[in-house]
């Protein structure tokens, strides 16, 4: 999982290098989602990498009963990953991040419940990484990894770490 982890840096990287317009113009977070797709998906040969992607197969991705209740939809049960990185046909689940910009302010308890929800390993469409990206203008702020249906501190760390070490993310 470090390796995945590492390889979403470097798409980072190239997405922080190359898109200081989006940031610069204070564009919305699902402008910034699909831009960082964009490199994300050169990154990961052999995945397709999808955003606000709510299907498995003919399926759709649901919260169970009685969960937080999600508004994308009209019956506000439907997950709308920011991006997913996964094998659509096979299924093969790969990572499945959220995004967020520093400057909202919303609690982050509806992306961290999606998150431990689509790594849920008892969930039928579980993704193996749920990462949580809270962006800056020029780096990651606030990183965490979930793996199993919960925070991986483990993970986490490492993930901040290589941020840091890319110069990409704050203070550890």
């Amino acid at each position: 999982m470090q390796s995945e982890l590492s390889t979403l840096v470097d798409a980072l990287d190239a997405f922080f290098a190359c898109e200081t317009f989006l940031f610069e113009k204070d564009l919305g977070e699902r402008a910034l989602t699909h831009r960082l797709a964009v490199y994300i998906e050169r990154q990961f040969a052999g995945f397709d990498v999808d955003c606000d992607f709510n299907r498995l197969g003919e399926r759709t991705l649901r919260l169970p009963k009685a969960t937080i209740v999600s508004t994308d939809d009209t019956l506000g049960k439907s997950i709308f990953p920011d991006i997913v990185v996964h094998q659509r046909e096979v299924p093969d689940n790969l990572l499945a991040i959220e995004v967020r910009k520093a400057a909202n302010h919303q609690p982050l308890d509806h992306d961290r419940h999606k998150l431990r929800a689509l790594t849920d390993p008892h969930l039928w469409f579980a993704y193996r990484i749920g990462v949580l990206l809270i962006l800056a203008r020029r780096s990651v702020l606030y990183p965490e990894v979930y793996v199993g249906g919960v925070i991986d501190p483990v993970l986490t760390a490492f993930l901040a770490l290589r941020l840091k070490e890319a110069g990409l993310g704050g203070p550890l």
